[in-house]
């Protein structure tokens, strides 16, 4: 037994067990014929850095993990990163910059070349800070959604879809980001409100007897308007359905169509419908009989206006930024100049009368969240997968049971979106990724194959073949993760040895879409079987106020930091904690630094019991007891080894947190280690029974406190004795329902009730800490009597009161009633009974008018609907409080008489 230091040092111990454990082998130690237990890390991007989400996400699988370890089971935590193709070429392009380079300076394979040369140098720093976490990965087999074996399964999948007509190119509308110059995914778009305009134009009917009147916020875009749609419904609009229009500037002639999109309480309840450039107008131009090969598009890939198909864009607004405030000009101004010009701008007139082109309007515009720049809808030649036909085996897996989501009420969010799922574009216009294994011919025709040689083969010998020069889609590939990292295709063992389907998965609800619902489409498409059992999603980490976190707003909070401050420990611990199903979490450093407080007293728990010869035990079932108070902790140790167990299956990380914390601080430290000291003071054979129980349920407590804090449990684990193994693969405690002792429970429990009391009244009543009081008891039974015997010693250490025979004297006295049995000590020599009423009635008083103050304040219906939310919150705090303190002080001037 090596002697503890007397301060709780994190970061020396967090330094010494991580590489012990990874050196050692143990996050996958051998355990042949044990029951396989798997599960997959959402792969972080391989430029990134540890997030407070990220901290949540692997906390929540290390317990998990660990956990099973404990078990007895053959655990392992798949661990690998992601290529993240944009914000990996990004990282790299602004590298080359700062050289005075560009990507274009390089062939494409040279600047892949950089890529893998910067992944060399920088790109392990997230799998560093997961060490720092404590995260009990399986390193020795990393994955990398670019290594040989993975990029064979990519290519493999591709393949096999487009052969099976599952896949193919065709030309739609994607969120097309002109910064990157690459179709971007819904993820990568973050809408702002920002300060835009309200138009109003009047498009003459080409036959010409009048008008149509409609609204946009994009007037530049009418330059490629291929229709006008007005509601079936809409009466003022009936007899227009069918005519033509001729817009201005391009003198395109354009249908007015009847469709539901158009809504009659919205502007004129016409709308212009262009296409090629929103997602709205093209489900609409489609219903409007326009194939996409047909739909007009204005601009470039640069966002700059472009002559479109029918050549009616006037000279000189091509090449102009379609909307670009700060360039000399762009297509939005001249548009509107011109319309003006023309007399078909409707002016907008504000309340003083004051006529305007635009009404001033607040605009949700979408962003790309790495760019920055506006997001342009844009028609163009990608490839995608057919996700309606894969989505309905994965519907089904969630209907029938074969997947379980937790918490369930996120099935419906989950339907909802499978059964209107759109066409998944899978295609990038990056350098970085997997390239897409499709090779054209110069006829146009397409050759899929995993390899050029196939592909030329399937073209004949001599036909020039170009491979496609787009990239796929990160979440393509992620979306292999479950299986792909496990060896398939090589390993054709449709369970990959026992370890398909994993046995659990969690995630962001964040990402539901953009990677779960994918991997279970594309786990069940090739592996005829679902990728996980069990779907965790958890909520996110807020700032303290409720709002989301974000760099902009500077609430952002660096885990790392908070481990410098507090250690890993605290801060798993705190995130377990605050991890309720289907609620997100408000960070609160306070509490991070109460948990680093709870390690410090089990630290302190364990310095007591090195201190009194109490060391690691020797057996995994409970010591015989004879003492009611080790007959009670054994019980109480078996339950929350029960509490828990029923927890973790539940996936009830706060209550399998609160159940270990609670077990630890109140009934170990508190209660149990004050209770045994006469004992251990005592000697004799009930002393060598408390040692070797206490050294039983310490073990018990590292074991069942190992998955949330393995840190200091390791720690722990070797200062109390040596041991024939680490605590990470020691075995998880037996819930032994036999060693439940009722009668050890009942005495102790009712001992533990009337300490609390005479330590509450005492309190209450300002009787001094060291005074000793004496103890008549009145009304006890027999069993009352007998526990009052044996356990005099401890009532006289903790509540300071030595029992009396006989009537308690007349005078002041304390009277506490616990079960049958009534508890008096008489006060008369030890206080001033009659300043003590003067005091509690004066504070009496005081506690009474703060709480009617607050109460007329909740009562004042203006101040509830008006007051900010958070000063709502803190009076009805503040009066919950008043009330409580109220009727205390109440009960403590009872008790006087």
């Amino acid at each position: 037994m090596s002697e503890l230091p007397k301060t709780f040092d994190p970061a020396a111990i967090e330094a010494r067990w991580y590489p012990h454990w990874e050196q050692a082998g143990l996050f996958r130690s051998e355990r042949p014929g044990a029951q396989p237990w798997t599960i997959v890390n959402p792969p972080p991007n391989v430029t990134g850095s540890l997030h407070i989400g990220h901290a949540l996400d692997n906390t929540l699988q290390d317990i998990l993990v660990r956990h099973a370890r404990l078990q007895g089971k053959d655990a392992r935590w798949v661990v690998g990163t992601d290529h993240a193709g944009i914000a990996t070429q990004m990282v790299v392009e602004r590298r080359m910059a700062q050289a005075g380079q560009k990507r274009t300076d390089f062939t494409r394979d040279d600047f892949v070349g950089k890529v893998w040369e910067w992944k060399a140098e920088s790109g392990g720093t997230i799998t560093g800070q997961l060490r720092r976490l404590g995260c009990s990965m399986d390193w020795s087999n990393e994955r990398f959604t670019m290594d040989e074996g993975f990029s064979a399964a990519v290519l493999k999948v591709f393949v096999q879809l487009y052969r099976e007509g599952l896949l193919y190119r065709d030309k739609r509308l994607v969120n097309w980001d002109p910064g990157l110059g690459t179709a971007i995914s819904d993820l990568e778009v973050e809408t702002r409100e920002v300060q835009g305009s309200f138009w109003h134009l009047r498009y003459p009917l080409a036959d010409g007897r009048g008008f149509i009147e409609v609204a946009t916020t994009r007037p530049e875009t009418m330059l490629a308007d291929m229709a006008v749609a007005v509601n079936p419904a809409d009466e003022r609009y009936t007899a227009l359905i069918g005519q033509m229009v001729r817009l201005p500037i391009t003198g395109r002639l354009i249908p007015i169509v009847a469709d539901e999109h158009a809504d009659p309480e919205l502007g004129s309840g016409a709308v212009k419908i262009t296409p090629g450039h929103d997602f709205n107008d093209f489900e609409v131009g489609k219903r409007a009989g326009f194939k996409a090969a047909d739909m007009l598009n204005m601009l470039d890939a640069k966002a700059q206006v472009c002559q479109t198909a029918d050549g009616l864009i006037p000279a000189e607004y091509l090449g102009l930024p379609g909307n670009d405030p700060k360039a000399p000009a762009d297509a939005r101004r001249l548009v509107v100049a011109a319309l003006k010009e023309q007399g078909f701008l409707v002016p907008h007139v504000d309340k003083d009368g004051v006529e305007h082109d635009a009404e001033p309007r607040r605009i949700q515009t979408p962003y790309g969240d790495r760019s920055g720049v506006v997001i342009e809808p844009w028609l163009t030649d990608q490839w995608y997968v057919d996700a309606a036909t894969l989505a309905q085996p994965a519907i089904e897996a969630v209907r029938s049971g074969a997947v379980k989501i937790v918490p369930k009420s996120w099935e419906k969010t989950y339907f909802n979106w499978m059964e209107n799922i759109q066409p998944w574009c899978v295609s990038r216009q990056l350098w970085w990724g997997h390239r897409i294994p499709a090779w054209f011919a110069d006829d146009g025709r397409v050759f899929v194959a995993e390899t050029h040689a196939e592909a030329q083969a399937e073209a004949g010998e001599g036909v020039a073949l170009k491979q496609d020069e787009d990239v796929l889609d990160t979440w393509f590939s992620s979306a292999l993760w479950p299986f792909a990292t496990l060896g398939w295709p090589e390993n054709t063992d449709p369970t990959l040895g026992g370890r398909y389907s994993n046995d659990v998965l969690i995630s962001g609800f964040d990402i539901l879409f953009f990677w779960d619902a994918r991997m279970l489409m594309q786990g069940i498409h090739f592996m005829k079987e679902v990728p996980f059992k069990t779907l965790y999603l958890h909520g996110l980490v807020r700032a303290a106020d409720g709002a989301k976190m974000s760099k902009s707003k500077g609430n952002t909070v660096d885990p790392l930091g908070l481990i410098d401050a507090y250690g890993a420990d605290a801060l798993r611990f705190f995130m377990a904690a605050m991890e309720s199903q289907g609620r997100d979490i408000k960070m609160d450093e306070k509490r991070v630094e109460g948990y680093r407080n709870f390690a410090t007293k089990l630290w302190n728990a364990t310095r007591f019991a090195q201190a009194n010869g109490i060391g690691a035990s020797q057996a995994l079932e409970a010591p015989k007891a004879d003492l009611a108070v080790n007959r009670w902790i054994i019980a109480e140790t078996i339950e929350t080894v029960q509490a828990l167990d029923l927890a973790l299956a539940d996936l009830r990380f706060d209550g399998a947190a609160n159940t270990i914390y609670q077990f630890v601080w109140s009934r170990f430290c508190d209660w149990y280690l004050e209770l045994i000291k006469p004992v251990l003071q005592g000697g004799g054979e009930g002393a060598e029974e408390t040692r070797a129980v206490a050294g039983w349920v310490l073990d018990q407590i590292l074991v069942m406190l190992h998955p949330f804090m393995p840190f200091i449990t390791e720690e722990l684990w070797h200062a109390l004795g040596e041991r024939d193994n680490d605590l990470i693969v020691a075995r998880w405690p037996m819930a032994d329902a036999r060693a439940i002792d009722p009668g050890a429970r009942a005495e102790i429990d009712w001992l533990i009730r009337l300490v609390s009391e005479i330590r509450a009244a005492r309190t209450e009543l300002n009787v001094p800490p060291g005074a000793r009081l004496p103890l008549h008891v009145r009304d006890a039974s027999g069993v009352t009597g007998e526990q009052l015997d044996a356990q005099a010693a401890v009532l006289a250490r903790l509540a300071r009161v030595d029992r009396v025979e006989g009537e308690a004297p007349a005078g002041g006295a304390l009277q506490i009633v616990v079960d049958e049995a009534t508890f008096v000590l008489p006060l008369g020599e030890v206080i001033d009974l009659d300043a003590e009423r003067a005091r509690l009635t004066k504070a009496i008083a005081a506690a009474e008018k703060e709480r009617d103050a607050l109460a007329r304040r909740l009562g004042n219906a203006s101040f509830v609907e008006r007051a900010k939310p958070e000063a709502v919150d803190k009076a009805r705090a503040d009066h919950a409080d008043k009330m409580a303190e109220a009727a205390r002080l109440h009960a403590a001037l009872g008790r006087l008489g």
